[in-house]
Protein backbone atom coordinates (compact mmCIF):
# COMPACT_ATOMS: atom_id res chain seq x y z
CA UNK A 1 0.00 0.00 0.00
CA UNK A 2 1.13 3.39 -1.10
CA UNK A 3 1.98 6.15 1.66
CA UNK A 4 -0.84 8.00 -0.03
CA UNK A 5 -3.13 5.26 0.38
CA UNK A 6 -2.23 4.98 3.68
CA UNK A 7 -2.80 8.37 4.79
CA UNK A 8 -6.28 7.91 3.00
CA UNK A 9 -7.46 5.20 4.91
CA UNK A 10 -5.70 6.41 8.02
CA UNK A 11 -8.10 9.70 7.53
CA UNK A 12 -11.33 7.89 6.57
CA UNK A 13 -10.88 5.57 10.03
CA UNK A 14 -10.28 9.21 11.68
CA UNK A 15 -13.62 10.47 10.03
CA UNK A 16 -15.48 7.50 10.81
CA UNK A 17 -14.15 6.73 14.78
CA UNK A 18 -15.08 10.64 15.25
CA UNK A 19 -18.86 10.39 13.39
CA UNK A 20 -19.70 6.80 15.42
CA UNK A 21 -18.33 8.29 18.54
CA UNK A 22 -20.79 12.06 17.86
CA UNK A 23 -17.43 13.56 17.96
CA UNK A 24 -16.69 17.11 16.73
CA UNK A 25 -13.99 18.29 15.01
CA UNK A 26 -13.46 20.68 17.49
CA UNK A 27 -14.04 18.44 20.65
CA UNK A 28 -11.51 15.79 18.83
CA UNK A 29 -9.07 18.61 18.78
CA UNK A 30 -9.15 19.52 21.84
CA UNK A 31 -8.75 15.71 22.97
CA UNK A 32 -6.28 15.39 21.08
CA UNK A 33 -3.94 18.39 20.64
CA UNK A 34 -4.18 18.42 17.04
CA UNK A 35 -5.71 21.61 15.22
CA UNK A 36 -8.78 21.41 13.73
CA UNK A 37 -7.66 21.93 10.42
CA UNK A 38 -4.99 19.42 10.24
CA UNK A 39 -7.89 17.06 11.34
CA UNK A 40 -10.02 17.86 8.71
CA UNK A 41 -7.07 17.88 6.54
CA UNK A 42 -6.17 14.63 7.76
CA UNK A 43 -9.69 13.12 7.28
CA UNK A 44 -10.24 14.23 3.73
CA UNK A 45 -6.50 12.28 3.09
CA UNK A 46 -5.23 15.80 2.02
CA UNK A 47 -2.41 15.77 4.56
CA UNK A 48 -0.18 12.93 5.74
CA UNK A 49 -0.02 12.92 9.61
CA UNK A 50 3.29 12.72 11.44
CA UNK A 51 3.36 9.41 13.88
CA UNK A 52 3.05 11.78 16.66
CA UNK A 53 0.28 13.57 15.43
CA UNK A 54 -1.28 9.78 14.59
CA UNK A 55 -0.60 8.40 17.71
CA UNK A 56 -2.21 11.60 19.18
CA UNK A 57 -5.45 10.99 17.51
CA UNK A 58 -5.28 7.67 17.92
CA UNK A 59 -4.98 8.05 21.86
CA UNK A 60 -8.20 10.31 21.96
CA UNK A 61 -10.22 7.91 21.10
CA UNK A 62 -8.06 5.65 23.68
CA UNK A 63 -6.32 3.09 20.97
CA UNK A 64 -2.96 2.77 20.04
CA UNK A 65 -2.62 3.51 16.52
CA UNK A 66 -2.64 0.26 15.04
CA UNK A 67 -5.53 -0.40 16.71
CA UNK A 68 -7.27 2.58 15.17
CA UNK A 69 -6.05 1.15 11.95
CA UNK A 70 -6.79 -2.60 12.17
CA UNK A 71 -9.59 -3.19 14.71
CA UNK A 72 -13.08 -3.02 13.37
CA UNK A 73 -15.25 0.20 14.07
CA UNK A 74 -18.38 -0.97 16.12
CA UNK A 75 -21.04 1.75 16.40
CA UNK A 76 -21.09 3.22 20.22
CA UNK A 77 -23.76 1.22 22.48
CA UNK A 78 -24.49 4.88 23.60
CA UNK A 79 -27.01 6.29 20.87
CA UNK A 80 -28.00 9.82 21.07
CA UNK A 81 -30.88 11.61 19.81
CA UNK A 82 -29.16 15.38 19.49
CA UNK A 83 -31.93 18.17 20.73
CA UNK A 84 -30.63 20.23 17.39
CA UNK A 85 -31.23 16.61 14.65
CA UNK A 86 -33.74 17.75 12.54
CA UNK A 87 -35.24 14.39 11.81
CA UNK A 88 -36.42 14.20 14.96
CA UNK A 89 -38.89 16.46 14.73
CA UNK A 90 -41.97 14.83 14.27
CA UNK A 91 -44.37 17.13 13.79
CA UNK A 92 -45.06 20.97 14.47
CA UNK A 93 -48.69 21.99 14.16
CA UNK A 94 -52.05 23.43 16.36
CA UNK A 95 -49.50 24.96 18.53
CA UNK A 96 -47.70 21.74 19.38
CA UNK A 97 -43.87 21.01 18.69
CA UNK A 98 -43.47 16.97 18.89
CA UNK A 99 -40.04 15.44 18.74
CA UNK A 100 -39.01 12.38 18.63
CA UNK A 101 -36.36 10.71 21.82
CA UNK A 102 -36.38 7.19 20.22
CA UNK A 103 -33.78 6.59 17.49
CA UNK A 104 -35.57 6.39 14.36
CA UNK A 105 -34.07 3.66 12.79
CA UNK A 106 -35.45 1.39 15.63
CA UNK A 107 -38.37 -0.91 15.38
CA UNK A 108 -39.99 -0.65 18.85
CA UNK A 109 -43.42 -1.04 20.90
CA UNK A 110 -42.03 2.04 22.76
CA UNK A 111 -42.18 5.21 21.67
CA UNK A 112 -40.73 8.52 23.72
CA UNK A 113 -41.60 12.20 22.79
CA UNK A 114 -40.82 15.90 23.95
CA UNK A 115 -44.14 17.51 23.34
CA UNK A 116 -43.58 21.70 23.78
CA UNK A 117 -46.99 22.87 23.74
CA UNK A 118 -47.52 27.20 23.05
CA UNK A 119 -50.65 29.02 25.09
CA UNK A 120 -53.64 27.16 23.47
CA UNK A 121 -51.73 24.64 21.45
CA UNK A 122 -53.16 21.05 21.50
CA UNK A 123 -52.10 17.66 20.31
CA UNK A 124 -55.27 15.37 18.77
CA UNK A 125 -54.72 12.16 18.49
CA UNK A 126 -57.03 9.52 16.77
CA UNK A 127 -57.09 6.13 18.52
CA UNK A 128 -54.40 4.09 18.16
CA UNK A 129 -53.79 0.19 17.99
CA UNK A 130 -55.89 -1.83 20.07
CA UNK A 131 -54.15 -2.06 23.48
CA UNK A 132 -52.13 0.83 23.10
CA UNK A 133 -51.37 3.09 26.41
CA UNK A 134 -49.92 6.40 26.53
CA UNK A 135 -47.87 8.20 29.77
CA UNK A 136 -47.70 11.49 30.04
CA UNK A 137 -45.43 13.56 32.50
CA UNK A 138 -45.45 16.86 32.75
CA UNK A 139 -41.95 18.71 32.90
CA UNK A 140 -43.05 22.66 32.72
CA UNK A 141 -46.79 24.19 33.03
CA UNK A 142 -49.65 22.59 33.17
CA UNK A 143 -52.07 20.79 30.45
CA UNK A 144 -55.11 18.42 30.03
CA UNK A 145 -55.58 15.36 28.98
CA UNK A 146 -59.43 14.16 27.92
CA UNK A 147 -59.65 10.19 25.90
CA UNK A 148 -62.84 9.34 24.46
CA UNK A 149 -65.78 11.05 26.42
CA UNK A 150 -64.33 11.58 29.91
CA UNK A 151 -64.05 14.77 30.90
CA UNK A 152 -60.44 16.69 30.73
CA UNK A 153 -58.10 15.81 33.81
CA UNK A 154 -55.77 18.56 34.78
CA UNK A 155 -52.00 17.90 34.88
CA UNK A 156 -49.47 20.31 36.92
CA UNK A 157 -45.82 20.16 36.43
CA UNK A 158 -44.09 16.95 37.93
CA UNK A 159 -47.82 15.08 37.58
CA UNK A 160 -47.83 11.87 35.24
CA UNK A 161 -51.12 10.23 33.11
CA UNK A 162 -51.48 7.19 32.37
CA UNK A 163 -54.06 6.60 29.95
CA UNK A 164 -55.23 4.00 27.01
CA UNK A 165 -54.50 5.24 23.49
CA UNK A 166 -56.89 2.95 21.29
CA UNK A 167 -59.51 5.75 21.57
CA UNK A 168 -59.42 9.62 20.71
CA UNK A 169 -57.81 11.68 22.94
CA UNK A 170 -56.29 15.34 23.60
CA UNK A 171 -53.94 16.65 25.15
CA UNK A 172 -53.91 20.74 25.66
CA UNK A 173 -52.59 23.68 27.04
CA UNK A 174 -55.20 26.02 28.10
CA UNK A 175 -52.98 28.08 30.45
CA UNK A 176 -50.87 31.18 29.48
CA UNK A 177 -47.37 30.01 29.39
CA UNK A 178 -45.43 27.23 27.57
CA UNK A 179 -45.62 23.54 28.77
CA UNK A 180 -43.30 20.77 28.25
CA UNK A 181 -44.26 17.28 28.38
CA UNK A 182 -43.04 14.06 27.63
CA UNK A 183 -45.01 11.07 26.20
CA UNK A 184 -44.31 7.23 26.49
CA UNK A 185 -46.61 5.34 23.80
CA UNK A 186 -46.31 1.71 24.27
CA UNK A 187 -48.23 -0.62 21.48
CA UNK A 188 -49.35 -4.21 22.41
Amino acid sequence: MSDNAISQEFGRRVGVMRRTHKITLDQLAERSGVSRSMLSQIERGKANPTLAVAARIADAFGLSIVHLIEEEIRPSLVEVVDADDEQALFSEKNGCRLRTLTPLHMEKNVEFYELTFAPGGELDSDAHFAGTREMLSVAKGAVEVAVGVEPPTSLGQGDTAHYPADRKHKIANRGSEDAVCYLVVSYA
